[in-house]
């Protein structure tokens, strides 16, 4: 409410200031034409100017009209048709040029009040003077303010548009920045997932297999199976937790693995464990990649962790098979038997697939494909992965595949980085929003919501500058020849007084021509046509003085067989 006040109070300050400005205008005006009326000339112009001026910010295509209802009755004025109301009209034109963002209303009130400036005269009979004056200064005073008024609303709306586009990408910023953190929690996630969930699950089959020693006591056996429980409990806390903290889009394929490791070390510690495992690598081994070697790596810990967890003390297989292009990694676990004691003490838990889910997402961002699900001999993981990433880990678009189990669901990966590594946004970093918004990006490119408004409000900012500098260029090249035409011919039909004085009736025009201007003036009133003249005699008009504005006393020369018959002087004001 007290925003409100205060922008009306200021509005109409603002009016005030500008009735005032005009009404300086129209008295100085009043006070030139010495005998103009108080009534017509003064105050009656005031009190329309009152009415348009607050009136502009409502309707200022009617503001306009009344102010152009002062020039007219300029117009119908006998002596001059130019006043001070012509600068109210070029004002009121430029507010209308800023308050309205159209063009087809205004120009439609424009072309009215220039058609009743031409009606009038044409209505009026009005001299030569007073048509050049609606033809030049009139439309001068409604075009060009209204273009300048375009001009000025065209670049402020474009600052406002830059400082809102500016908003924009600070909360964009501040969102990748957000987003940042929550990779970066997601990736905690799963280094908890694949690496404290791996070494857990070794802890807990440890301890399985120390249970069933045969040198242990009952209370010994009954302290490790309460220590593999704590382990299974801590297990299911560390799920939980990644439930919590991941985030749907993808992460970095190499995020949590241990520095100088590889796959025969993860074999060999868990051989070490206690892990019944076997494992064989078929074919010469070619240079990987890291982001491959990284994805091999996981799927054998994943599989090595769901294997020990999920059937415990039962066979494990690998194969690692390295083909032209192509390495597969095959890991087959046998399945414990329904009522042994290995199945009764590690059953599923609550949250399986979880991590598959998640090598599936590994594998498809490589370009590699991961297949899951039980077969002969077993449980089987097969991993098929390309020795280079390909243009799927580069883009960032995993391809679809099976989900062999309920779990965490598969993300979006995020950017990829040239080695072809999804890549993590640094949290201190944003992307370049300018070069992503730029309204000239290559075409075929899609661009966002808020640079195609940018780039909008630029073309109507342009074309509203061009508009405005090319048309009174247009204006001049319609306007200046016609009105330099007139002009010549106004100035080239004067008969000086002294000249005019010289002349003797009775004499031939050849004598009288060295005295004569160059042509008679074209233009003369019909009350000067209509005065009355010797029969047969043919009449010219001379203007008796070179003021363009003013309408001057003319004089009449009536010959008759070359022979000057008459001289007389029309006056300038009409019957």
């Amino acid at each position: 409410m007290l925003n409100t006040r205060t922008t009306s109070a200021r509005s109409a300050r603002g009016d005030a200031a500008l009735w005032a400005v005009l009404a300086a205008a129209t008295g100085y005006g009043f006070r030139d034409a010495g005998s103009a009326s108080l009534t017509l000339d003064l105050v009656l112009p005031l009190a329309v100017l009152a009415v348009a001026v607050p009136w502009s910010r409502r309707s200022p295509g009617a503001a306009v009209v009344l102010v152009n209802g002062l020039c007219v009755m300029g117009l119908a004025d006998a002596s001059t048709p130019g006043n001070a109301h012509v600068l109210s009209l070029a004002a009121l034109s430029c507010l209308l040029g800023t308050r309205v963002a159209g063009a087809r209303r205004p120009l439609l009130v424009l072309a009215g009040c220039a058609a009743v400036d031409l009606a009038t005269c044409a209505v009026l009979r009005a001299q030569p003077v007073w048509w050049f004056y609606a033809l030049t200064v009139l439309p001068a005073a409604l075009l060009l303010p209204w273009l300048a008024g375009r001009h000025w609303r065209g670049r402020r709306q474009l600052v406002r548009e830059g400082w809102w586009l500016a908003r924009g990408l600070e909360e964009r910023q501040h969102l990748v920045a957000e987003r940042a953190r929550l990779t970066e929690r997601a990736e905690i996630a799963a280094d908890m997932h694949d690496s404290l969930g791996h070494a857990l699950s070794l802890v807990a089959l440890r301890a399985g297999a120390l249970e069933l020693s045969p040198d242990l006591t009952d209370r010994d056996r009954a302290d490790l199976a309460d220590l593999r429980g704590t382990i299974a409990d801590a297990v299911e806390q560390v799920r939980e937790t990644v439930a919590v903290l991941r985030d749907p889009p993808g992460r970095d394929t190499g995020a949590g693995l241990p520095v100088n490791d590889t796959v025969e070390d993860l074999l060999s510690r868990a051989v070490a464990s206690g892990v019944p495992v076997r494992w064989e690598r078929r074919g010469a081994s070619p240079p990987l990649s890291c982001p491959v070697e990284r994805g091999m790596y996981r799927v054998v810990q994943e599989a090595l962790t769901n294997a020990t967890k999920h059937a415990p003390d039962c066979s494990i297989s690998v194969w690692i098979t390295h083909e032209p292009d192509r390495t597969r990694v095959s890991v087959v676990n046998a399945v414990p038997s329904p009522g042994g004691p290995a199945h009764a003490g590690a059953g599923p838990a609550s949250g399986v697939g979880r991590g598959l889910t998640g090598l599936q997402e590994r594998v498809t961002v490589l370009g590699g494909s991961l297949r899951t699900g039980s077969g002969s001999g077993g449980f089987h993981v097969t991993a098929v992965l390309p020795h280079r990433a390909t243009t799927a880990a580069r883009t960032g678009t995993p391809t679809p595949g099976p989900a062999t189990a309920p779990g965490r669901p598969a993300g979006i990966p995020g950017p990829a980085s040239p080695s072809g590594t999804a890549r993590r946004p640094d949290p201190g970093t944003a992307p370049d929003p300018i070069g992503a918004m730029d309204p000239d990006a290559a075409p075929g490119e899609v661009l966002p919501e808020s640079a195609e408004r940018l780039a909008s409000v630029r073309s109507d900012a342009r074309r509203r500058s061009a508009l405005a500098f090319v048309a009174p260029v247009v204006a001049a090249v319609f306007f200046v020849p016609s009105a330099g035409y007139l002009a010549w011919q106004l100035t080239t039909s004067v008969l000086p007084p002294s000249r005019f004085d010289e002349l003797t009736t009775g004499r031939p025009r050849a004598e009288l021509a060295p005295l004569l201007p160059a042509r008679a003036y074209p233009y003369p009133s019909d009350h000067a046509r209509s005065a009355p003249r010797p029969p047969g005699a043919r009449c010219e008009f001379y203007r008796s003085g070179r003021d363009l504005l003013d309408e001057v006393d003319l004089y009449r020369l009536c010959w008759s067989g070359g022979t000057l018959l008459t001289k007389d002087t029309v006056p300038a004001g009409r019957p």
